[in-house]
């Protein structure tokens, strides 16, 4: 009954992030640009984003593909916003141990917030990479900027 459950809620949230996705606008001066391509599958992403006061302002995110890897965007997109880069960065480590199997902790899993809804996606192994897309767009994106501990 519990796994039913957590099926439905896994499924009604990518759902809803499919048909109604969060910040996907591309912004018109951002500070820094990444993207990121699945070429397994052609899935693609491209992130904006806008430092002000060393944490993250806005977020433009243009996801195309699968509905995990557009859900996944929606909701990366708003658990980044008013983050710092390194804070952004151990948010992306954090999803990526879960989707790689890790046990999070009670901390972590609060952290992750709406993202531990996409835990489900572990048992479609070929659909992890789909998870993963938009973080290795924000990974591409904390790069280029360089900030010194990230």
């Amino acid at each position: 009954m519990e796994h039913r459950l957590l099926d439905e809620l896994y499924q009604d949230a990518i759902l809803e992030h499919r048909r109604s996705p969060r910040n996907r606008r591309e912004l018109a001066r951002p500070d820094l640009v990444g993207c990121a391509v699945n070429p397994f599958c052609g899935d693609e992403v491209a992130v904006q984003i806008v430092l002000e006061r060393g944490r993250i302002a806005e977020i433009g995110v243009q996801a195309e593909g699968c509905s995990i890897n557009q859900a996944t965007a929606s909701m990366a997109s708003e658990a980044v916003l008013g983050l710092t880069l390194a804070q952004a960065d151990t948010l992306r480590a954090l999803f990526a141990g879960m989707m790689g199997g890790a046990d999070l902790s009670g901390e972590e899993r609060g952290r992750m917030g709406e993202l531990n809804t996409l835990a489900g996606v572990r048992e479609y192994p070929v659909r992890i990479k789909c998870a993963l897309l938009i973080w290795g767009a924000i990974e591409d994106t904390i790069s280029s900027y360089g900030e010194p501990g990230v």
